[in-house]
């Protein structure tokens, strides 16, 4: 049989790695590139936060949950799986079910929060642009510390179902990492296991939606009040004065542009990522 291509079903138990090649190469590139990201970005916030002399907005306070949350994620999940690529054994061989479910909760709950957080992100946006009245009255910074306590809460209670029947965790090829079972082939309490799978999945899927929603609302709102601005400015003006009013207009917004283009990236890269396995 060609190593090059190995059904999943035949690494559920493998004690090895699958088609090993000595060189875990991505996994180091992915841990680097996470580690170095996350504290560029919580060093770029704690400078922004300094310059500025100010207490942090709800937004930057989710930002940093969002970078503190995938940091914490990278560093707890990686060590295993370089400890199986250096012994070139698989996750069940290295520690057991007690490993491999320790693992695919940490995955879920990874994968769940920072989702989530994402999500508050976009739907604090769109409050803020779309209804800023309601924001300025009912949003403060302490809504920002219980939502982040609400959502790590929630994604613990949820992911931990599988450790009450509801679900189950399964390792997955090359052997290296182990995830919520997609299939629950040869279980007896397959119902289970499916609607565990299907319900992390659809709630994923909803939340990436929510921000493709928040995120296209606030790109319409940003547009129409930019329109609304040149028009109560007055129809006879100049070409010339026109664009200064425009970058004059877009400079007073700068920090909710700044939010948007984050967002944006933010959603775009991680949609790439997560939506395939969604």
């Amino acid at each position: 049989m060609n190593n090059s291509f190995v059904p999943n079903t035949s690494c559920h138990n493998t004690p090895s790695i699958m088609g090993y090649s000595g060189k875990p190469t991505t996994s180091i590139i992915m841990f680097l590139a996470a580690v170095g990201g996350n504290l560029l970005a919580l060093f770029i916030l704690g400078v922004h936060q300094k310059e500025h002399h100010s207490r942090s907005s709800v937004f930057c306070i989710l930002v940093t949950g969002l970078a503190l949350t995938d940091l914490l994620g990278t560093c707890l999940l990686s060590p295993p799986v370089f400890i199986c690529y250096a012994q070139n054994t698989s996750l069940i061989s290295l520690g057991g079910d007690r490993l491999c479910n320790l693992f695919g909760f940490a995955v879920s709950f990874f994968g769940l929060a920072p989702t989530l957080i994402l999500c508050t992100m976009a739907l604090e946006r769109c409050l803020a642009i779309s209804h800023p009245y309601f924001y300025a009255v009912h949003i403060r910074r302490s809504f920002a510390k219980f939502t982040l306590f609400f959502i790590y809460l929630f994604s613990l209670a949820f992911c931990l179902l599988p450790y009450g029947g509801y679900g189950k965790f399964r390792q997955y090829c090359p052997g290296t990492w182990c995830f919520v079972d997609m299939d629950a082939t040869g279980d007896d309490r397959a119902n289970l296991v499916l609607a565990f799978s299907l319900s992390y999945s659809s709630l994923m899927a909803l939340l990436i939606f929510i921000v493709f929603v928040c995120n296209g609302s606030v790109i319409v709102s940003l547009c129409q009040m930019h329109r609304n601005h040149m028009v109560r400015r007055g129809s006879v003006v100049s070409v010339a004065r026109k664009k200064r009013l425009s970058l004059a207009w877009f400079g007073r917004g700068e920090e909710e542009m700044d939010h948007l283009v984050l967002l944006a990236l933010i959603t775009v890269i991680f949609v790439v990522c997560s939506l395939p396995l969604t």
